[in-house]
């Protein structure tokens, strides 16, 4: 069974930083792209940065918003990716997901994601 589980979300005030983890299992970490995603009462589900799988080179992609202040990477060891985030904005509100499965390059779409974690919400306060 492919289980993912995020944690690290907490309320930091603006200009602070967090680290989001998402812990896995059940599948071959490798083989498979990591979306790390955020999403906001009433909005859809976004893509903030995402990783391609081991055979596509690992290549990373960073939301415009993000870049520069978010830094996605992984464990292979451990079956873990994270999510730094560094200067967070109050616009970085939100539940934010990791998921795996479906896809060995980076998309950028939900749908391209079979498996979920159950998401950890990060609140930034001005």
């Amino acid at each position: 069974e492919v289980q993912l589980q995020a944690s690290g979300g907490g309320l930091v005030q603006v200009g602070g930083s967090l680290r989001l983890s998402c812990v896995t299992s059940g599948f071959t970490f490798d083989d498979y792209a990591i979306g790390w995603f955020r999403q906001v009462s009433g909005k859809e589900r976004e893509a903030v940065s995402a990783i391609s799988s081991r055979d596509e080179g690992r290549l990373i992609y960073y939301k415009d918003s993000v870049r520069g202040r978010f830094t996605i990477s992984i464990d292979s060891a451990k079956k873990t990716a994270y999510l730094q985030m560094n200067n967070l904005k109050p616009e970085d509100t939100g539940v934010y997901y990791c998921a795996t499965g479906g896809t060995v390059v980076a998309g950028w779409a939900p749908q391209e994601y079979d498996y979920w974690g159950q998401g950890t919400l990060v609140t930034v306060s001005s």
